[in-house]
Parts: structure tokens; C-alpha cells; sequence
């Protein structure tokens, strides 16, 4: 009679420190954010880290926007010289996401119809600051 119930006992408790374990390694479930990246790098491994995180955000189920800024809008001469780069591009765009890139920075660079951003302003800049909970610079 006590074996069985010190044996009951026993069972209990690993049963509810199997419980609690289970409780504590369970990650916590984080609400999505609005992520705001802005690119003011032509360096491609700089570039390709970003737009790797802008894809990996997404997939979280995060809002991203990217913003091309000075060297960056140099994006599209990575495109066509990274294979890596220009699969991390595709990736963003696919789902109707947009890329935007600095008007001034792109026309001083005789750059006056770009294919992988939208000719945008400093209004643009600004707003994607505003209105995103956090903004990164690469």
C-alpha cells in the first residue's frame, strides 16, 4: 500500500515537472510589427544581409518597407551582378510588396526609370520613419 502510494506520488510529480517544462521552452507568440529598412549601401553582402531580413520579417508575418537611400539605389546594378541578391529581390516583390528608392539620388545617377524601386521623395522617407514601428539602416 505505501509502495503504491509513494509510486502515485512519484508519478504526479513527474507528470507535473514534464508540465512545466513543456510550459517554460514554449516560445512566446510576438504580435506582428511593421519593419521599415533603409538601404544606403552598395556593398552586396550589406544589401544581401537586408534583404534577407526584409524576407525573413515578411515570413513572420511582418509589414516591411524598404527605402533606397544614396549608394543604395545602386540595387539595381547589384541585381544584375548577384544572382543572390536578385533572388532576394524577386522574393520581396512577389506578393506585391514595392521597393522605394530616393528620386533625387537616382536622377543624379542618370537613373530616371528604375526597374527594382519606385521613383519616391524625402515625403516618402519620412513617412515610412512614421509610420513603422521600427526602422533600421543598413
Amino acid at each position: 500500500m505505501k509502495r503504491s502510494i509513494l509510486v502515485i506520488a512519484l508519478s504526479i510529480w513527474v507528470i507535473n515537472s514534464l508540465h512545466a517544462q513543456s510550459i517554460i521552452q514554449q516560445p512566446e507568440k510576438k504580435s506582428p510589427t511593421s519593419l521599415g529598412l533603409v538601404i544606403y549601401s552598395d556593398d552586396i553582402e550589406t544589401v544581401w544581409n537586408a534583404l534577407r531580413l526584409a524576407n525573413y520579417s515578411k515570413k513572420q508575418g511582418d509589414t516591411v518597407n524598404i527605402f533606397l537611400l544614396g549608394k543604395g539605389v545602386e540595387l539595381e546594378n547589384l541585381v544584375k551582378e548577384s544572382k543572390e541578391i536578385d533572388e532576394e529581390v524577386e522574393l520581396f516583390l512577389k506578393d506585391g510588396s514595392s521597393i522605394m528608392g530616393c528620386g533625387t539620388c537616382l536622377k543624379s545617377r542618370n537613373n530616371n526609370e528604375p526597374q527594382t524601386c519606385k521613383l519616391s521623395s524625402l515625403k516618402d522617407l519620412y513617412a515610412l520613419i512614421r509610420e513603422n514601428a521600427i526602422v533600421l539602416t543598413f
